[in-house]
């Protein structure tokens, strides 16, 4: 198990990352940052809007189960929103540098990460 801090540790250690933060998507306060490549405080909040736009999409169309992750694919940048499954509300999110990163390898350092993580 491991903190916020030591979270965010283990995810600015994968290759080609810029920030990350962890996130309450109920408030849209965010609970941890580290690096930077956008304003993470701000990233946070507006990521919130389509965490819960897509559960309530999921909703609407009667799909069960929960979110793995959501990508959004820039220019130069990945950006991984992961809402974590043992602490209700919260999600991981990630921006990677395109050139940098290995998608499929972060999306999994992501996932082990998103097990270990309490508050």
């Amino acid at each position: 198990m491991s903190n916020i801090n030591e979270s965010l540790d283990a995810l600015m250690s994968i290759d080609g990352a810029v920030g990350t933060a962890v996130v309450d998507y109920e408030s849209g306060m965010v609970l941890g940052t580290q690096g930077g490549g956008v304003d993470l405080e701000l990233a946070g909040a507006g990521n919130t809007e389509v965490v819960k736009a897509k559960m309530a999409t999921m909703e609407s169309l009667g799909i069960e189960g929960d979110i793995e992750d959501i990508l959004i694919t820039l220019d130069t940048q990945l950006h991984i929103i992961r809402p974590t499954l043992n602490l209700k509300g919260l999600f991981i999110y990630l921006v990677l540098d395109k050139t940098k990163s290995n998608l499929a390898l972060a999306r999994r350092k992501v996932q082990s990460i998103e097990t270990t993580l309490e508050i």
